[in-house]
């Protein structure tokens, strides 16, 4: 691939934090979020990355949280060329376009999904119990179907392994009733927004989740937000209830990995040259539809 790829990054005497996708540093006072171009499925990590993808994913949070600013607080404090190297000189080959540096916040230990499609998992816990999450849903809903309200449907947020599906009274018990209220309107209301602009620009979002922390009190979004990996981006136009959808997230990779002989655990298989160009497409088309923006 003729795309520059990374897939890890090193910043050497700040204490650093890895995920799945981002590496995380302590700049003391503030954080500085680094995206990767790594992808995972199925709570493993690919071997080998998708070029840009990082910087996609930046780029769209920083469009989202600008299109968000009037409606919602969020963790950014600058993202700019000029931020970064005030921050952490001489690194910026590295770190350009594809990173955040962030207020500090003590993150909501909750996963907080919200789902306007019934698809994914939704789809098979309403196929065996009409529930999703503890929400009881009306019969005849098909794959892919639009809920007429959307849904607050919150996982736990597991450093290893598997999130798991609670329900909102399990988040008030975790979390407290008050909070986890604030939680589900707060998720809901930011779903909506971006749901009703996104469709103008030809784009469904099916489902997505959204991370919360707080910081001096305030409730703020953190992490990414609304991005190809944390949601479901489905073109309206080819849109039909009853069937898998095409997509412009990482479901292109997982429908891939469904058709391998592959038991979703580690080390995950390395994903083909077609596979990589194809996925890095989806997410820039993903980018330039929602943002009005050519990808550069």
């Amino acid at each position: 691939m003729a795309n520059r790829v990374i897939t890890s990054t090193d910043l050497p005497g700040l204490p650093k934090r890895q995920g799945k996708v981002r590496d995380v540093y302590d700049l003391g006072d503030r954080l500085l979020l680094v995206a990767t171009d790594r992808i995972s499925a199925f709570d493993c990590v690919m071997p080998n990355g998708i070029p840009d993808k990082g910087r996609v994913l930046t780029a769209l949070s920083l469009f989202w949280f600008g299109f968000l600013r009037s409606s919602v607080k969020n963790h950014l404090l600058g993202a700019a060329n000029t931020d970064l190297e005030a921050a952490v000189p001489g690194h910026l080959d590295t770190l350009s376009g594809r990173s955040m540096i962030v207020r500090k916040a003590d993150v909501v230990p909750i996963e907080c999904v919200v789902r306007g499609y019934l698809a994914g998992s939704g789809w098979k816990d309403y196929q065996a119990t009409r529930t999703v999450s503890g929400v009881h849903l009306p019969d005849g809903l098909k794959q892919s179907s639009r809920i007429e309200e959307p849904i607050f449907t919150p996982s736990t947020k597991a450093d290893e392994g598997h999130d798991m599906p609670i329900s909102f009274q399990d988040t008030a018990d975790r979390v407290g009733t008050d909070l986890a209220g604030r939680l589900r309107d707060g998720s809901i209301d930011v779903y909506c927004r971006a749901r009703d602009y996104a469709l103008q620009r030809g784009i469904i979002i099916a489902d997505t989740k959204f991370e919360w922390g707080l910081a001096d009190g305030e409730l703020i979004l953190v992490d990414e937000v609304l991005t190809p990996d944390s949601s479901r981006f489905w073109p309206q136009d080819q849109y039909a209830e009853g069937r898998d959808q095409a997509s412009f997230d990482k479901q292109f990779v997982r429908n891939y990995l469904e058709s391998l002989d592959w038991d979703k655990t580690p080390p995950a298989p390395a994903l083909p040259d077609d596979i990589v160009t194809r996925t890095r497409a989806r997410y820039v088309e993903a980018y330039e539809r929602l943002s009005r923006r050519k990808f550069v």
